[in-house]
């Protein structure tokens, strides 16, 4: 993790790292979310089967726990059942068959927070445990505030976007990408800066991480309108109010 990020970061109530749990019996998929919710700055510990996901609730003591419905001991509902038993507001969000539906309904009636439909992408993930952390309020926010460019309005605090009083759905990789854009109007931002400072990491060189998240950003912010992200050629990109 690279020190000098400005990026507000989720964190504990007392400052410390977020803790998530992740739990499923596909290694290869552990290790894909474990990477995603690293690059948030969060602390993941991960378990394959039911009993070690309650050994690892209780040790650790997850802010939120990602957990697959069908493991190779118990079921995800069982193991939800006996983590609640030491800590009843856990949030859990669930991973679920595409087709299960009937494990989607029985999930939520039993008391998990919210799911995901295998096969998901990391994206949704990650915005939905910010959101599932953010509604049980066992995190907070660095204090933040207003950040206007044009008719471009972000409240850093309640996470709402607009433009010329549109609200616009961001996920929270493009929420942070367009916070620093904000943060730095009518400034050509590398994209080596952009990969710093919005995701904390040095991803080798795939610099084309940053053009497929602008070119999401601006299918939500520019389309139909003026543009304000603009690029520019073998130096970066700026967000410049519309002319």
């Amino acid at each position: 993790m690279n020190s000098t990020n400005t990026a507000p970061q989720l964190q504990r109530l007392d400052g410390s790292p977020v803790r998530v749990l992740v739990v499923d019996d596909e290694s290869n998929l552990t290790e894909l979310l474990s990477m995603a919710l690293r690059y948030e700055g969060w602390e993941v510990q991960t378990a394959g089967t039911g009993l070690k996901a309650v050994r690892a609730a209780k040790e650790f003591q997850p802010d939120a726990v990602v957990l697959d419905m069908m493991l190779p001991d118990f079921d995800g509902l069982e193991v939800m059942r006996r983590m609640r038993a030491d800590n009843g507001s856990m949030p859990v969000l669930f991973l679920t068959a595409k087709d299960a539906v009937e494990d989607r309904v029985a999930g939520l009636t039993a008391g998990g927070d919210d799911y995901v439909t295998k096969p998901f992408s990391l994206e949704e993930v990650v915005a939905r445990l910010r959101a599932l952390m953010r509604r049980t309020a066992v995190v907070a926010d660095e204090s933040t505030s207003l950040l206007v460019v044009g008719d471009l309005t972000m409240d850093e605090d309640s996470h709402e976007v607009t433009r010329a009083g549109t609200e616009i759905s961001l996920t929270a990789t493009e929420f942070e990408l367009l916070r620093y854009l904000m943060r730095n109007p009518k400034r050509v931002l590398s994209k080596a800066q952009i990969l710093d400072r919005v995701w904390n990491y040095d991803f080798g060189g795939q610099a084309n991480v940053v053009e497929l998240y602008i070119s999401y950003l601006r299918k939500k912010i520019d389309a139909g309108r003026s543009p304000m992200i603009h690029t520019m050629r073998g130096v970066g990109y700026v967000l410049k109010p519309a002319d």
